[in-house]
């Protein structure tokens, strides 16, 4: 208790300094096309570009999802920009009851799984678990 009191107390010492920020100047960027349609049973769509290389797009609808039925949206889409760097960004997506699942050359791809565990993994597919050998 003594640490999260001691805790509270920097933070609220910390917040009370003056924060010093640096602003530089920026020029609003333009929106060059922008464009958005939802329709009442809920599927919807919208796009949009900017002057500085930003664009998006994105459809979607409202689907039964879960073992219930429950609503919720699933939707595909991209976006693409250029990185401070200077790297051109795209990204391709799909958002739904699989979680959102992005697509991009950018992007970390997970090693191969070694050929020893696959074999482990593809055996326990095809011999599962009975009840009656849980203990």
């Amino acid at each position: 208790m003594k640490f999260f009191i001691v805790a509270l107390a920097l933070v609220a010492a910390a917040s009370a300094l003056p924060q010093q920020r640096q602003q530089t100047e920026q020029q609003p960027i333009a929106i060059l096309r922008q464009a958005q349609d939802i329709s009442p049973e809920g599927s919807y769509q919208f796009n949009y570009e900017t002057e500085n290389g930003i664009q998006a797009n994105e459809n979607g609808a409202a689907v039964a999802l879960g073992p219930k039925g429950e609503v919720g949206n699933s939707a595909q889409g991209s976006f693409q920009y250029i990185a401070p760097d200077g790297t051109p960004i795209s990204v391709s997506y799909s958002a739904n009851e699989n979680g959102f699942q992005p697509q991009g050359a950018h992007l970390p791809v997970a090693p191969a799984i070694p050929e020893q565990i696959q074999r482990a993994l593809d055996y326990i597919a095809a011999h599962p678990q009975k009840p009656e050998d849980q203990h």
